[in-house]
Protein backbone atom coordinates (compact mmCIF):
# COMPACT_ATOMS: atom_id res chain seq x y z
CA UNK A 1 0.00 0.00 0.00
CA UNK A 2 1.29 3.42 -0.92
CA UNK A 3 1.76 6.23 1.15
CA UNK A 4 -1.09 8.09 0.06
CA UNK A 5 -3.60 5.19 -0.37
CA UNK A 6 -2.48 5.19 3.71
CA UNK A 7 -3.22 8.79 4.05
CA UNK A 8 -6.23 8.15 2.41
CA UNK A 9 -7.82 5.96 4.16
CA UNK A 10 -7.98 3.43 0.75
CA UNK A 11 -6.17 -0.54 0.73
CA UNK A 12 -5.16 -2.67 -2.21
CA UNK A 13 -7.30 -5.48 -2.51
CA UNK A 14 -6.44 -8.39 -1.36
CA UNK A 15 -4.51 -10.39 -4.20
CA UNK A 16 -6.32 -14.35 -4.86
CA UNK A 17 -5.35 -17.30 -2.90
CA UNK A 18 -6.34 -19.96 -4.79
CA UNK A 19 -7.02 -22.16 -1.74
CA UNK A 20 -9.10 -20.13 -0.58
CA UNK A 21 -11.70 -21.91 -3.56
CA UNK A 22 -11.60 -24.91 -1.36
CA UNK A 23 -13.57 -22.78 1.25
CA UNK A 24 -16.54 -23.71 -1.13
CA UNK A 25 -17.81 -27.31 -0.45
CA UNK A 26 -18.50 -26.87 3.53
CA UNK A 27 -19.96 -23.42 2.59
CA UNK A 28 -22.73 -24.85 -0.02
CA UNK A 29 -23.44 -27.20 3.24
CA UNK A 30 -24.35 -24.80 5.00
CA UNK A 31 -26.05 -23.05 2.17
CA UNK A 32 -28.35 -25.57 1.20
CA UNK A 33 -29.02 -26.68 5.22
CA UNK A 34 -30.18 -22.85 5.62
CA UNK A 35 -32.16 -22.26 2.14
CA UNK A 36 -33.67 -24.22 -0.58
CA UNK A 37 -30.31 -23.83 -3.11
CA UNK A 38 -28.72 -26.99 -4.54
CA UNK A 39 -25.43 -27.48 -6.64
CA UNK A 40 -26.15 -28.36 -9.73
CA UNK A 41 -23.17 -30.32 -10.35
CA UNK A 42 -21.84 -27.42 -12.88
CA UNK A 43 -19.61 -24.89 -12.46
CA UNK A 44 -17.25 -22.29 -14.72
CA UNK A 45 -14.09 -20.62 -14.82
CA UNK A 46 -14.13 -16.94 -17.17
CA UNK A 47 -11.01 -15.57 -18.31
CA UNK A 48 -10.20 -13.24 -21.09
CA UNK A 49 -8.47 -14.93 -23.79
CA UNK A 50 -5.33 -14.00 -26.40
CA UNK A 51 -3.86 -14.64 -29.13
CA UNK A 52 -1.11 -17.16 -28.94
CA UNK A 53 0.07 -20.83 -28.39
CA UNK A 54 0.99 -20.12 -24.79
CA UNK A 55 -2.60 -19.35 -23.65
CA UNK A 56 -3.84 -22.44 -25.81
CA UNK A 57 -1.33 -24.76 -24.44
CA UNK A 58 -2.46 -23.87 -20.34
CA UNK A 59 -6.02 -23.78 -21.69
CA UNK A 60 -5.07 -27.43 -22.67
CA UNK A 61 -3.35 -28.03 -19.80
CA UNK A 62 -6.44 -27.57 -17.69
CA UNK A 63 -8.05 -29.66 -19.82
CA UNK A 64 -6.63 -32.47 -19.57
CA UNK A 65 -6.52 -32.41 -15.87
CA UNK A 66 -10.11 -32.29 -15.75
CA UNK A 67 -10.62 -34.98 -17.94
CA UNK A 68 -9.05 -37.59 -16.53
CA UNK A 69 -11.63 -37.89 -14.13
CA UNK A 70 -14.35 -40.23 -15.99
CA UNK A 71 -17.45 -38.70 -14.25
CA UNK A 72 -16.15 -34.74 -15.43
CA UNK A 73 -16.89 -33.29 -18.59
CA UNK A 74 -15.67 -29.81 -19.56
CA UNK A 75 -16.67 -27.32 -22.65
CA UNK A 76 -15.58 -24.28 -23.85
CA UNK A 77 -17.96 -21.51 -24.43
CA UNK A 78 -17.56 -17.74 -25.62
CA UNK A 79 -19.47 -14.62 -24.29
CA UNK A 80 -20.96 -11.47 -25.86
CA UNK A 81 -18.06 -9.39 -23.78
CA UNK A 82 -15.13 -10.98 -25.02
CA UNK A 83 -14.64 -13.57 -22.20
CA UNK A 84 -14.06 -17.43 -22.63
CA UNK A 85 -15.29 -19.53 -20.23
CA UNK A 86 -14.66 -23.33 -19.43
CA UNK A 87 -18.01 -24.83 -18.08
CA UNK A 88 -17.43 -27.89 -15.84
CA UNK A 89 -19.93 -30.58 -15.24
CA UNK A 90 -19.59 -33.39 -12.40
CA UNK A 91 -21.74 -36.11 -13.15
CA UNK A 92 -22.18 -36.91 -9.54
CA UNK A 93 -22.74 -33.23 -8.50
CA UNK A 94 -19.72 -33.35 -6.26
CA UNK A 95 -18.81 -30.14 -5.23
CA UNK A 96 -15.14 -30.80 -3.64
CA UNK A 97 -14.31 -32.11 -7.40
CA UNK A 98 -15.81 -29.26 -9.18
CA UNK A 99 -13.61 -27.22 -6.95
CA UNK A 100 -10.66 -29.21 -7.20
CA UNK A 101 -11.11 -28.62 -11.05
CA UNK A 102 -11.72 -24.87 -10.93
CA UNK A 103 -8.74 -24.74 -8.81
CA UNK A 104 -6.51 -26.79 -11.55
CA UNK A 105 -7.70 -24.81 -14.12
CA UNK A 106 -7.29 -21.05 -12.45
CA UNK A 107 -3.79 -22.79 -11.33
CA UNK A 108 -2.41 -23.64 -15.07
CA UNK A 109 -3.62 -20.62 -16.19
CA UNK A 110 -1.95 -18.83 -13.49
CA UNK A 111 1.27 -20.94 -13.83
CA UNK A 112 1.78 -20.05 -17.24
CA UNK A 113 1.64 -16.00 -16.47
CA UNK A 114 -2.03 -15.59 -17.54
CA UNK A 115 -3.11 -14.82 -13.91
CA UNK A 116 -4.09 -11.49 -15.29
CA UNK A 117 -6.51 -12.53 -17.71
CA UNK A 118 -8.58 -14.60 -14.76
CA UNK A 119 -12.15 -12.93 -14.39
CA UNK A 120 -14.15 -14.69 -11.93
CA UNK A 121 -14.89 -19.03 -11.21
CA UNK A 122 -18.31 -19.87 -10.80
CA UNK A 123 -20.30 -22.60 -9.22
CA UNK A 124 -24.12 -22.75 -9.42
CA UNK A 125 -27.04 -23.51 -7.92
CA UNK A 126 -30.87 -23.90 -8.23
CA UNK A 127 -33.54 -23.76 -6.49
CA UNK A 128 -36.52 -25.68 -5.74
CA UNK A 129 -38.43 -22.80 -7.60
CA UNK A 130 -35.92 -23.07 -10.22
CA UNK A 131 -34.39 -19.78 -9.38
CA UNK A 132 -30.64 -19.55 -10.82
CA UNK A 133 -27.83 -18.41 -8.57
CA UNK A 134 -23.51 -18.59 -8.59
CA UNK A 135 -21.55 -18.39 -5.78
CA UNK A 136 -18.57 -16.28 -7.84
CA UNK A 137 -15.16 -16.00 -6.99
CA UNK A 138 -13.43 -12.69 -8.08
CA UNK A 139 -10.03 -13.48 -9.08
CA UNK A 140 -8.42 -9.99 -8.65
CA UNK A 141 -10.16 -9.69 -5.88
CA UNK A 142 -10.00 -13.17 -4.07
CA UNK A 143 -13.73 -12.41 -2.62
CA UNK A 144 -16.57 -14.11 -3.14
CA UNK A 145 -20.16 -12.69 -3.88
CA UNK A 146 -23.67 -14.20 -4.98
CA UNK A 147 -25.65 -13.81 -7.98
CA UNK A 148 -29.30 -14.81 -7.99
CA UNK A 149 -30.55 -14.53 -11.80
CA UNK A 150 -34.41 -14.22 -11.38
CA UNK A 151 -35.39 -13.76 -14.86
CA UNK A 152 -34.07 -12.39 -18.19
CA UNK A 153 -31.52 -9.44 -17.13
CA UNK A 154 -33.27 -9.55 -13.69
CA UNK A 155 -31.53 -10.34 -10.44
CA UNK A 156 -33.05 -11.02 -7.18
CA UNK A 157 -30.83 -8.58 -3.98
CA UNK A 158 -32.95 -9.91 -1.31
CA UNK A 159 -31.88 -13.40 -2.09
CA UNK A 160 -28.11 -12.86 -2.93
CA UNK A 161 -28.02 -11.03 0.87
CA UNK A 162 -29.85 -14.05 2.35
CA UNK A 163 -27.51 -16.18 0.63
CA UNK A 164 -24.23 -13.59 2.06
CA UNK A 165 -25.92 -13.82 5.61
CA UNK A 166 -26.50 -17.76 5.69
CA UNK A 167 -22.47 -18.24 4.67
CA UNK A 168 -20.76 -14.82 5.17
CA UNK A 169 -18.72 -16.59 8.06
CA UNK A 170 -17.81 -19.23 6.29
CA UNK A 171 -15.90 -17.16 2.72
CA UNK A 172 -14.32 -13.70 2.30
CA UNK A 173 -17.26 -11.47 0.62
CA UNK A 174 -16.73 -8.81 -1.50
CA UNK A 175 -17.67 -6.11 0.96
CA UNK A 176 -17.94 -3.11 -2.00
CA UNK A 177 -21.52 -3.99 -3.62
CA UNK A 178 -20.71 -2.00 -6.59
CA UNK A 179 -18.16 -5.18 -7.78
CA UNK A 180 -21.17 -7.69 -7.35
CA UNK A 181 -21.47 -7.83 -11.21
CA UNK A 182 -24.68 -9.56 -12.60
CA UNK A 183 -23.53 -12.65 -14.69
CA UNK A 184 -26.53 -12.52 -17.17
CA UNK A 185 -27.03 -16.16 -18.46
CA UNK A 186 -23.64 -17.06 -17.62
CA UNK A 187 -22.38 -20.05 -19.52
CA UNK A 188 -23.19 -22.96 -16.98
CA UNK A 189 -25.51 -21.50 -15.06
CA UNK A 190 -29.00 -22.44 -17.24
CA UNK A 191 -27.20 -26.35 -17.50
CA UNK A 192 -29.72 -28.70 -16.59
CA UNK A 193 -28.94 -30.45 -13.00
CA UNK A 194 -26.85 -33.09 -12.70
CA UNK A 195 -28.61 -36.70 -12.09
CA UNK A 196 -27.50 -38.11 -9.29
CA UNK A 197 -27.03 -42.04 -9.52
CA UNK A 198 -29.35 -44.21 -7.62
CA UNK A 199 -28.31 -45.34 -4.18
Amino acid sequence: MGFFDALMGRSKPKPANLDDLFAVPPAVLTLQAATDFVPTGVAAVAFRAVEGGAIARAEEEARQLITSDPDTTVRTEEDDFGYTWLVIADANADTVNLVTNLHAVNTALESQGFGPMLLCSTVYFRSSQGVEAALVYLYKRGTFYPFVQAGPQRRDSAVEFNIKAAIGADLKFEADLEKWSPLWGAPGMSDPPRELPAP
